[in-house]
């Protein structure tokens, strides 16, 4: 073929493609925008035509698996979509198992939540704009209900929160549904350009503190019990300032008793070593573009222990955190050699991973070569973003799993046992699921209670101009990956409600139950937009349980805490860390899916003290408070 049908041929393709992506705009925006009939079959022949085509030519070009979930088809359209039949009829046994399987509704407008996340982008393009977006769900009043608090941005080039539109936001959970925004009688407001938050009671008084990180700013906010925070960051000692370098840009943290004292203590994961007094505008073909990540050094992690007294001490140096210089992103904790202490997995930015193997004796040792998990099996480094570590076969051993950008695919590493990993991305079937997509936040959690743990992956492209850059969509649908039971997972988005259809500019992402029905719900930040409230409504009758720990010689939050149970489907397996996806914190109670076993025979829970409890014949659909060494 001839280089200028070639030419031609890739410029009908783009154009087709970004017409799919305002169509989506437009019926996002605005329904009546919708276009008639014929205008579908006319563009549906020219897609599936061209597509065809292209693929093969220009393999590069993204073209959606599923027409339908990109927003290229009519709502009409549904049944063809999923039938490959003209018969409306006609049924997908497939399809229709998958709509009763999961389901969500985007309740955002009906919470009474207003927030929109803003990150002041600037012709200049400063790599911090399009890097936060960080969200907890907590209980902050101990109310029994699921609070959220959203962190925000602020000015550029001041870097200041010079209004009310840049505060960080609490919103209390009112318990019917809607949510009230307490941000100003909390003392949550915050200062400078915020990024992510961590959340743990971090002095065992029975009430959950805040930490939030930022680029010029982190901040330890002390829950008074009352309804107000206090700001105690100087105090207790966690600015996040890096000998040599000043205040590191903090992207994530979390709370982790590392040398389980009974008292929560706290890592910092650092970016890039970044200065916008220095930085300079980058082009990407031609157009302005946030700078590559390879362009600039990377920075030490910090990690802070508890002192028991309202101060921690920075032990990066003795713990020889401050050895391994990465690109932090996305951090998660588990004991993944079950040898009774929690290890670090830090995604880093095109740069390999850590796998930082708590040694116990208060010092990490960076095993992620050997472990097999600081590199994709191909050997590359990827984009790594947020990140879980979580059982995901029910064999005792916790997987990880973490996003990435477009070409990557979304790593998925099984644990094998013995310290090792491998790379199970395809034989799990995600990398044709994911190697079109970019994500930021992300959670394992058996979101239809069947008993395996599923993915969710929050999907936007990086660069805010991806459409002209790259010829990519800048906003992207979110994407829930079904887990089959045997390590495998199927996309099942498109049938989980218009949550998952709807493109947007998506970021970090918590999980907890909201209404307490025993089902996980997600809320997801989108840059310079409203959130995503997405509430769990699956219409099946799986059981369930949630178990709320109480430590007492181990920290107040139970974090750690390694928990399997036994029904008449088997075992299952678990772990208390509030540390989830990109630069957010979820709710810390830990839930397991039953699927029609409504008894669990036997619960046991491994303290971080070393305590081991069990619990038998404990009746499912329940939230269960589960205090150390009382049963």
């Amino acid at each position: 073929m001839g280089l200028d049908l070639q030419r031609q041929l890739r410029r009908i393709a783009q154009c087709l493609r970004m017409e799919q992506v305002r169509h989506a705009e437009n019926l996002q925006s605005s329904p009546v925008r919708a276009m008639t009939g014929l205008q579908w079959h006319r563009r549906s022949f020219c897609f599936s035509a061209f597509a065809s085509v292209t693929s093969l030519l220009f393999p590069d070009l993204l073209w959606p698996a599923n027409p339908l979930r990109a927003g290229w088809l009519p709502p009409a359209a549904e049944d063809k979509a999923s039938t490959g039949r003209s018969d409306s009829s006609s049924k997908n046994p497939r399809a229709e198992r998958l709509q009763s399987s999961v389901k969500f509704e985007d309740v955002t407008k009906a919470s009474k939540i207003e927030f929109i996340l803003r990150n002041s982008v600037s012709p200049q393009r400063y790599s911090i704009e399009t890097m936060m977006g960080g969200v907890a769900l907590f209980d902050y009043n101990n109310d029994g209900l699921l609070d959220i608090f959203f962190s925000n941005g602020a000015a550029i080039p001041s870097l200041e929160k010079t209004g009310p539109g840049f505060y960080n936001r609490l919103f209390r959970n009112n318990g019917d549904g809607t949510f009230t925004d307490v941000t100003k009688s909390a003392g949550l407001e915050g200062v400078g350009y915020s990024m992510g938050v961590a959340a743990g009671d971090y002095d065992n008084d029975g009430f959950v503190d805040l930490y939030v990180t930022g680029v010029n700013f982190n901040q330890l906010f002390h829950n008074n019990g009352d309804g107000t925070f206090t700001d105690v960051t100087e105090k207790a000692g966690v600015s996040g300032h890096v000998a040599g370098l000043g205040k590191a840009w903090a992207v994530t943290a979390g709370w982790i008793d590392y040398d389980n004292d009974g008292r929560l203590d706290l890592l910092v994961v650092n970016y890039l070593n970044y200065n916008m007094k220095t930085a300079v505008l980058c082009h990407d073909r031609g157009y302005p573009a946030y700078c590559s990540p390879d362009d600039f050094q990377g920075t030490p992690n910090i990690l802070y222990h508890n002192n028991g007294d309202g101060t921690f001490t920075d032990v990066s140096t003795e713990s020889y955190m401050s050895k391994y210089v990465g690109k932090g992103m996305g951090v998660a904790f588990a004991d993944y050699d079950n040898d009774g202490f929690t290890d670090i997995f830090v995604s880093n930015d095109t740069f390999p991973n850590f796998l930082l193997h708590n040694n116990g004796d208060g010092t990490f040792t960076d095993v992620a070569l050997e472990a097999g998990v600081a590199f994709t099996g191909n050997g590359k480094t990827v984009a790594g973003m947020g990140a879980d570590f979580r059982d995901l076969d029910n064999d005792g051993l916790p997987e990880i799993f973490h996003t990435a950008m477009f070409g990557d695919t979304f790593p998925l590493y099984r644990n094998l046992g013995g310290g090792t990993f491998e790379d199970a991305t395809t034989a799990a079937g995600i990398t044709p699921l994911t190697s079109r997509f970019t994500a930021w936040g992300t959670g394992a959690f058996d979101f239809d209670n069947d008993g395996q743990k599923d993915l969710f992956a929050a999907c936007s492209e990086i660069l805010d101009n991806a459409d002209e850059v790259a010829q990519r969509p800048f906003k992207l649908p979110n994407l829930l990956l079904h887990n089959r039971g045997n390590l495998t997972f199927e996309e099942v988005g498109a049938a989980a409600g218009p949550g998952f259809t709807l493109p947007a500019a998506h970021r970090g992402a918590a999980f907890g139950d909201f209404n307490n029905d025993g089902k996980i719900d997600i809320v997801v930040a989108v840059l310079n937009g409203p959130p995503q409230l997405l509430m769990n409504c699956s219409q099946n009758h799986n059981h369930w349980i949630i178990l709320k720990l109480v430590g007492v010689r181990s920290n107040r939050d139970g974090l750690g805490t390694k928990i399997s149970i036994s029904t008449s489907h088997g075992n299952q397996y678990n772990e208390a860390t509030t540390a989830v996806g990109y630069n957010s914190a979820s709710d810390k109670r830990v839930h397991f899916g039953l699927g029609d076993a409504d008894v669990i025979e036997k619960i046991v829970l491994r303290w971080p003290s070393g305590l081991t409890q069990v619990l038998t014949n404990v009746k499912a659909d329940q939230i269960l408070t589960v205090t150390e060494g009382r049963n």
